[in-house]
């Protein structure tokens, strides 16, 4: 038997019933010290949240002008400078960028995890959140963030 006329028909086959159809998936979960886990592979008795992806990191810095709600900060300080609303999630590389920004450079901000607070969930969907950070500076909105575009918003540099 000529080994082409059998690899053809194997490599057909292969293309048409691919080898599996599982799809990943990832959860979420605390254990019983309060510690917050993400992986494929969680414990059998673990209270499971399934992540849908629907909540992304911005990759890119988008600013765009918001109406403010002056209802979204609670500061009982008499500061000149613009207030500032980060909606967040503990995993997210960039809300902990801007979270050391903002720590770092002595700027008052008030932050929400949209998946820790019911709360925060709701205003972000008001918002039209499609991925976090998105940080609230004045009458602008942030979606990512870029310590430079955040320091010409919230600065008023050029």
């Amino acid at each position: 038997m000529d080994l082409r006329n059998l690899i053809l028909p194997l490599l057909a086959l292969t293309l048409l019933f691919p080898l599996s159809s599982n799809s990943a998936e990832l959860y979420k979960w605390i254990d019983d010290n309060g510690n917050v886990h993400y992986g494929d592979n969680p414990p059998e008795k673990a209270d499971l949240r399934q992540i849908t992806g629907a909540i992304t990191s911005f990759e890119t810095v988008e600013v765009e002008a918001f109406k403010f709600d002056s209802s979204l900060v609670t500061s009982t300080s008499k500061s000149r400078t613009k207030p500032v609303v980060m909606y967040s999630t503990s995993w997210c590389g960039y809300c902990k960028k801007a979270r050391q920004h903002f720590t770092r450079n002595n700027i008052p901000f008030k932050e929400y995890d949209i998946e820790k607070s019911e709360k925060a969930a709701k205003e972000y969907k008001k918002l039209n959140g499609r991925g976090v950070p998105v940080i609230l500076i004045g009458k602008k909105r942030m979606n990512g963030f870029n310590a430079g575009s955040f320091d010409r918003i919230y600065y008023g540099k050029s």
